[in-house]
């Protein structure tokens, strides 16, 4: 009787100790559970898509759980997008206006308006043109100029007061063809649609065969500046307030400088 107490004695504790090592080993510890997937949508100037995508990647490395999607376009566009309802947890507009006109109606939080980012205007056209400089665009055998629409394209606005204060927008105007955002622009002179075009510094770094003539005059129009805002609709304060001071660290900085940018430290 007392051998067979023993071994019951024994096979409980070899089952125990059984037990504790397969927990040791974690084979029957819960998985802890995954972090919510947290979705955030930045409305964003058409000028910043190649900046901005890869800039994506690196903070994905740092955040996993973090899904972000872009809706790039003209500034203007965005803007009326905004007012309208659609939905968007950021917006970064090429031009102050634009993100004035939302604040005067409510729809930004106030204190997170930073300037992000600057640019400069330059004229660009084919590599083989023979165009030296903004006094030839008015030549005869320039055809066709583009730039973005002015109401509603920040880089537009731009180009019209650069003209307007080298005394060519009115010589120019049956010669303009107007693009939806700037990025068109560029595509219209890659292809030899149009002459020559006016566009951002960061946007002629991505051009293909092409080359910039030269820059506006930096007192022909007002300082480029790019500000970014939180939208007070916006479900996800906090993960939109930590990729906000992603875009203004050093690392954002380097990235968007690699692209033409100027960042602007706040």
């Amino acid at each position: 009787m007392k051998k067979i107490i023993t071994l019951l004695i024994m096979s409980v504790l070899m089952f125990t100790v059984w037990t504790g090592c397969g927990d040791a080993k974690g084979q029957d510890a819960p998985t802890q559970p995954k972090a919510e997937p947290i979705n955030l949508t930045i409305s964003a100037a058409a000028s910043l898509k190649d900046a901005a995508e890869e800039l994506k990647g690196l903070y994905a490395n740092e955040h996993q759980n973090v899904n972000i999607t872009y809706n790039f376009g003209a500034s203007g566009t965005l803007q009326k997008q905004i007012e309208e309802g659609a939905p968007a947890d950021l917006f970064i507009s090429a031009g102050t206006k634009q993100m004035d006109a939302l604040d005067e109606k409510g729809l930004i939080v106030k204190e997170s308006r930073k300037d992000l980012l600057g640019n400069d205007l330059v004229l660009i056209t084919k590599k083989d043109s023979q165009i030296a400089g903004f006094e030839e665009l008015s030549k005869p055998e320039v055809d066709k100029i583009s730039i973005g629409t002015p109401e509603s394209v920040p880089a537009g606005q731009y180009a019209k007061d650069a003209l307007t204060s080298m005394n060519l927008w009115d010589k120019l105007q049956p010669k303009l063809v107007l693009a939806k955002d700037v990025r068109q622009v560029l595509t219209y002179v890659e292809t030899g649609n149009v002459a020559a075009g006016m566009v951002y510094s960061s946007d002629a770094v991505m051009g293909k065969d092409i080359k910039v003539v030269t820059a506006a005059p930096a007192d022909s129009h007002k300082p480029i500046v790019y500000p970014m805002a939180i939208l007070k609709d916006t479900k996800q304060q906090r993960a939109v307030e930590d990729f906000v001071a992603f875009l203004l660290g050093e690392e954002a900085a380097k990235v968007f400088e690699k692209y033409g940018f100027k960042a602007i430290k706040n």
